[in-house]
């Protein structure tokens, strides 16, 4: 399998950031990721994807949507949308109806900061996910960068701190999030869960002071999507633009926090003696497969079983174990980072049968 690194959910422009594709795809470039897939909020920007860059160094870049019921009071069920090659706003006031549309139009369809909370000091309600009936989703966004940092708004001096110290907002997953997957992976779905940024490159300026709060190359070093294919990309935009969306639609990626220590290379797979399955797979117990996990430096790890550790790595790198029952596997990792403990790394589950 080939790893991508693709920064997903981001904004321009075309609705509420204030960065263009081509800046956006420099700022990219300069980081060092494979890909990123712009959502503006209901707008389907059109002309925009391909590669950018120059030969050697070159950024892959889809565009997708944020799709929300603008009518509605309070703000709720935002939805991104990758890959439907269609506007489909039009149907963001019924959600399951959004969704059935997506699947109809061959897209893929994740639920956007499911937990979002609220922050007065900016004026903004929680946008979480409410219509939690649906059915048919691809997945949900684990991690959301600026909801972490809605999170650490308590006071104006945070607001300041936070603003001038972006390496030090990231520390995981809003709490109520992990535990909301386990249960809807409890349910027998399969849910994939992604990393995005929710980038906007917003202006902020106090007196003579003028910055951009969190640039796009902040996030890209920081909380991204890693997907695995089974073929490297070749250059060519539609075959590539494939592969990311059916890495994504099957589950093979893991979310990585790439800025205390670089993710890429992490693997978590099962071996039987017939064969390899990777992040998002199934297989047999009657298979005799072993869980394989690799951490690309030693850390805290933590296999899980149904949402419970069942084994655990101090620092190490690596950790097999025999499956004797079924259960949906999945791997989380953290490492201290400017003196607090950071997640690292979430892989999708291989599911056990």
């Amino acid at each position: 399998m080939h790893e991508y690194i693709i920064n997903l959910h981001m904004h321009t422009p075309f609705s509420d950031g204030h960065g263009t594709h081509q800046e956006i795809a420099d700022a990219a470039e300069r980081a060092g990721i494979d890909g990123v897939i712009v959502s503006d909020h209901n707008v389907l920007v059109k002309g925009m994807e391909g590669y950018y860059g120059e030969n050697g160094s070159r950024v892959l870049m889809l565009v997708g949507q944020e799709v929300h019921d603008q009518d509605r009071e309070p703000q709720k069920n935002h939805l991104l949308v990758f890959g439907a090659e269609r506007e489909l706003s039009q149907f963001a006031d019924d959600p399951q109806n959004l969704i059935d549309n997506i699947n109809s139009a061959g897209g893929l369809s994740f639920i956007a900061h499911p937990n979002d909370p609220p922050a007065p000091l900016i004026g903004e309600d929680d946008l979480n996910w409410v219509s939690w009936d649906v059915k048919g989703y691809t997945g949900i966004e684990l991690w959301n960068g600026l909801s972490e940092m809605k999170a650490r708004l308590k006071s104006p001096l945070h607001a300041l701190w936070y603003g001038f110290q972006f390496s030090r907002v990231g520390r995981g997953p809003q709490p109520e999030t992990l535990p909301l997957w386990d249960e809807l992976l409890s349910t027998g779905r399969k849910v994939v869960a992604v990393g995005g940024s929710d980038a906007h490159a917003i202006p902020f300026s106090v007196g003579p002071i003028k910055r951009t709060i969190f640039p796009y190359e902040d996030h890209f070093r920081a909380v991204n999507t890693h997907i695995l294919t089974p073929t490297p990309f070749s250059g060519d935009f539609a075959r590539d633009k494939k592969l990311v969306l059916d890495a994504l639609r099957h589950g093979h990626a893991f979310v990585g926090y790439d800025l205390p220590a670089p993710t890429r290379g992490f693997r978590f797979t099962a071996h039987s003696p017939e064969r390899t399955c990777w992040m998002g797979d199934e297989i047999s117990v009657k298979d005799g497969a072993t869980l394989q996990v690799h951490l690309p430096q030693a850390a805290e790890g933590y296999l899980l079983k149904n949402g419970e550790v069942i084994g655990e790595m101090r620092k190490r790198n690596a950790l097999a174990h025999a499956v004797k029952e079924p259960g949906v596997y999945r791997v989380e990792a953290y490492r201290r980072y400017k003196s607090l403990k950071r997640a690292w790394i979430f892989s999708n589950p291989i599911y056990v049968y």
